[in-house]
């Protein structure tokens, strides 16, 4: 990050001195990741020089790496001439991801920079839905027919595989329709008049169009693939995800998930990036919604009012309760939605997963009780209270139960989220801390009721 920084001041210190020639020199030797993230935050003056400076091949990577808001500011700096030279280098799917975050007229001068194939493939991919394999996958792979000779498939890959996303899976196709993969690996070590079907694997895994994306990345991070071939209804190959557009889905995922465990909504744009606006707006419902699920505490509190009052030390170890409640819940249903999202934890497997929270809710209650006696005895000096022993066995029994109910709901909240085909994610800690709460308080005045005299 140290270098990033010196970099970004060397750039903007260069172009205003106008010391092009030795900046060009310096971005040459520089990886175009490392340029786009140094060129964030530039005057656009600066910016704009600085990206012009920039190789052919270096400046559509670097481009690629930019932020949608960097992107769309030198689109339309750029004449028509350096827009088809960037269009004319960049991938069709990181296009379509591109035109995905511009606006409609920045979009029409992509378009028309394009030539009419790239037009057409673009178009294609924008048909499918957004989160859909089809929708992230590129069109630029090698195929191979299986009559084909190591020879022939060698000079194919020679021919064509300069404007490829990849070259080192092949994918062997019939009337378009998939019927095996092969690596360039294989090709290598075989005979030359050995045939692509003698090498071809047939049996291969795919994804369909509709897929989701996340299942996608899934199956490439499953089996270790840099690429995943896509197919269409009729098993025929429409294009090819891969491995750096997996990575991309997985990080946004993640994400997501964080977001939205933390009463967020999912907002894909940098920290630094959004407006004040846009954070009130990812933050307020969901407070306003979690503040109002927390009045269910409050009335349980006043419905024990009197009896409290009778009692008012039991006020004092509520905030211990609610808090150790909220705790134990968290932990189960991150677990729980981490499983899930990894596929580790599907719905047919509910009880099994309650089952074993269950059990492991009552070893961690059990070993809790004695600890937490002890500490409402003599750290909180109830031990010169005449109901003093009553009391920590009451809270100590109370945080027992509460300990097992809270990782109950931790656990199978999420999976019957997911029953009903809402984000597992929605089901974390403020939620889970809300009901747990009034769980805990429900399960504590009815133990202290049940034992403390002034309550009964």
């Amino acid at each position: 990050m140290d270098e990033i920084i010196e970099l970004h001041e060397q750039i903007k210190t260069l172009i205003e001195e106008r010391r092009y020639k030795e900046l060009k020199a310096i971005l040459s030797e520089v990886n175009a990741i490392d340029i786009a993230e140094a060129l964030n935050g530039l005057p656009d003056g600066c910016m704009r020089m600085a990206f012009r400076l920039l190789g052919k091949d270096q400046a559509a990577d670097a481009f690629v790496a930019m932020e949608h808001e960097e992107q769309e500011f030198l689109i339309r700096s750029f004449t028509d001439k350096e827009l088809v030279a960037i269009v004319e280098d960049l991938s069709v799917d990181d296009t379509v991801d591109i035109i995905g975050e511009m606006p409609a007229n920045v979009v029409a001068r992509i378009l028309r920079s394009a030539d009419a194939q790239t037009r057409k493939s673009i178009n294609e991919i924008l048909l499918y839905p957004e989160d859909s394999a089809g929708s992230m996958m590129t069109p630029e792979y090698v195929s191979l027919r299986p009559s084909m000779t190591v020879e022939e498939a060698f000079d194919k890959i020679r021919r064509v595989g300069h404007d490829k996303e990849t070259i080192y899976t092949c994918y062997v196709t019939e009337n378009r329709r998939l019927v095996g993969v092969i690596s360039v690996r294989s090709l290598l070590v075989a005979a030359k008049t050995t045939t692509v079907a003698e090498l071809m694997h047939e049996n291969f895994i795919s994804v369909k169009t509709t897929d989701d994306k996340e299942f996608v990345a899934g199956q490439i991070k499953k089996y270790g693939y840099l690429a995943i071939p896509v197919v269409d209804g009729d098993d025929k190959l429409v294009g090819i995800v891969t491995i750096d557009d997996a990575i991309e889905v997985i990080e946004e995922e993640a994400t997501e998930d964080i977001q939205k465990m933390t009463a967020i909504t999912p907002d894909e744009s940098p920290y630094l990036r959004l407006s004040v606006f846009k954070i009130w707006k990812q933050r307020f419902p969901w407070l306003v919604l979690l503040m109002i699920l927390a009045t269910l505490t409050s009335k349980i509190i006043g419905m024990y009012e009197t009896a409290l009052s009778a009692c008012i030390v039991l006020n004092s170890f509520i905030p211990m309760i609610m808090g150790t409640g909220g705790n134990a819940g968290s932990q189960s249903s991150v677990t729980v939605i981490r499983g899930i999202s990894l596929g580790e934890i599907r719905v047919r497997d509910a009880f099994r997963v309650a089952w074993k929270e269950m059990r492991a809710a009552i070893i961690i209650g059990v070993t809790l009780a004695p600890i937490t006696f002890l500490k409402v005895m003599y750290l909180d000096g109830l031990y010169s209270e005449p109901d003093g022993v009553v009391i920590s066995l009451v809270i100590s029994a109370t945080l027992v139960v509460t300990v097992l109910v809270a990782k109950l709901v931790g656990a199978v909240l999420p999976i019957l989220a997911k029953i009903v085909h809402l984000d597992p994610a929605v089901m974390a800690s403020p939620f889970i801390t809300a009901i747990v709460d009034a769980l805990s308080l429900i399960v504590y005045f009815t133990i202290a009721s049940s034992f403390v005299p002034a309550l009964a």
